[in-house]
């Protein structure tokens, strides 16, 4: 029987990945909802495409214009809470919100007792203690689709899931004899350059990212190192290792996506060409594996594997990540608002690459820890972490 999917974010590019993988076999998978926040025009494209049963608008106020063009059948759910609403339907629920926005659908989709395929790493690092919670919810489960963490999951491998804590989710704590974590970076198109040069790179060359195809808040996060940094959280979160054994390196090439150091000193690695595809086939399909190939090798012409040490003193948001982690309670919440403002105010041209650095250094010194127990509690961090780093940023910008 084919497995239903919901996917939130569908018009991004996830979502339209995502819809690529499952249209290529109906027989194994089928969408039930998909949703995006104001994309109409795409929107009534994906719903002609895969006839869903419901679609989510996260704008009601684009409702009168959408609900005619969708196809008989088809029910329209419209306003903050349709997400959500998606997010308790299908046997699996492919997050692909950008930024903290996604939160409600992590939470609903594990409280409803569902697999949770993530891309959305921004709502497991804010609302860290919630999530954990959820998590424990009968049947609940997450399988990241983040390249990295997709391959840390291959890499443990499905013998070696359990941990020493009792939880549904067995991927919640790695295995003892586990070394160390090495989550691999590309560097971004900056790599090569110090921070005198990089004060007046151009948004332009900030989106132009080597190897891998994604959306703007994310280019420019892995531009800085912040998607590293943030990932660096989502692994101690994903999969219950401590920060001393996480370890980022660069590899410009991306054909390494992490690797699992044993203490015997055997390291496994996951490799492919960049195809973000495979690691949603994978979360899809999990335990088997998807039935067509995406980013297999031509060992034949691969060439070399560099690898190198993250220049942190220039790319400072892999230490900023590094420290909010530690910190735990609200303080993760507090980097992903900071570096939200700070990346949307750079995309407007009101400040510089490396200001955006400054501006999230400069909110964590003024963090407030709270206690998360609710979403209403992650809600209000956010709101004054935002709060604390527009007033940053608008000092910077002058």
């Amino acid at each position: 029987m084919a497995k239903s999917v919901s996917i939130v974010g569908s018009t991004g590019s996830i979502g339209t990945q995502t819809i690529d993988v499952v249209s290529r076999r109906p027989d194994l998978f089928n969408v039930h909802a998909i949703g995006a926040y104001s994309s109409v025009d795409l929107l009534v494209d994906q719903a002609h495409a895969v006839h869903p049963e419901v679609v989510a608008l996260g704008n009601a106020a684009l409702a009168s214009e959408l609900e005619p063009r969708l196809p008989a059948g088809t029910t329209l759910i419209a306003g903050d809470a349709a997400f959500a609403e998606i997010a308790r339907m299908g046997d699996v629920v492919v997050n692909g919100v950008v930024g903290f926005a996604g939160l409600s659908v992590t939470v609903a989709t594990l409280l409803s007792g569902r697999r949770l395929a993530l891309a959305n790493k921004e709502s497991l690092i804010a609302a860290a203690p919630v999530v954990q919670r959820a998590r424990a919810t009968a049947g609940a489960e997450i399988v990241p689709v983040d390249s990295e963490h997709c391959a840390i999951h291959q890499c443990l491998g499905q013998e070696n899931h359990r941990g020493e804590v009792e939880s549904s989710d067995e991927f919640m704590v790695a295995p003892r004899q586990l070394r160390r974590m090495l989550l691999t970076a590309s560097g971004g198109p900056f790599r090569s350059m110090g921070r005198e040069e990089l004060a007046h790179v151009s948004v332009e060359a900030a989106l132009a990212h080597p190897t891998w195809k994604m959306g703007p808040k994310i280019t420019i996060d892995s531009s800085t190192l912040m998607n590293k940094g943030l990932e660096v959280i989502e692994a101690h979160e994903l999969f219950g290792v401590s920060y001393d054994q996480i370890e980022v390196v660069v590899h410009p090439q991306s054909i390494v996506h992490s690797m699992v150091e044993w203490s015997d000193g055997a390291t496994i690695c996951q490799l492919s060409y960049p195809d973000m595809r495979l690691p949603i086939g994978y979360a899809l399909s999990y335990p088997d594996r998807f039935p067509e190939e995406f980013g297999a090798i031509d060992w034949t012409a691969l060439g070399q594997l560099d690898f190198s040490t993250p220049d942190r003193s220039t790319f400072r948001c892999l230490d900023l990540a590094y420290a909010a982690g530690r910190e735990g309670g609200s303080a993760p919440a507090w980097l992903s608002a900071a570096n939200e403002v700070a990346v949307a105010a750079f995309l407007e041209g009101r400040i510089g690459w490396t200001t955006i650095a400054d501006i999230v250094d400069e909110t964590l010194q003024r963090y407030e820890p709270t206690n998360l127990v609710e979403i209403e509690d992650v809600l209000a961090a956010d709101a004054r972490a935002r709060e604390v780093a527009r007033d940053v940023a608008l000092v910077a910008a002058h």
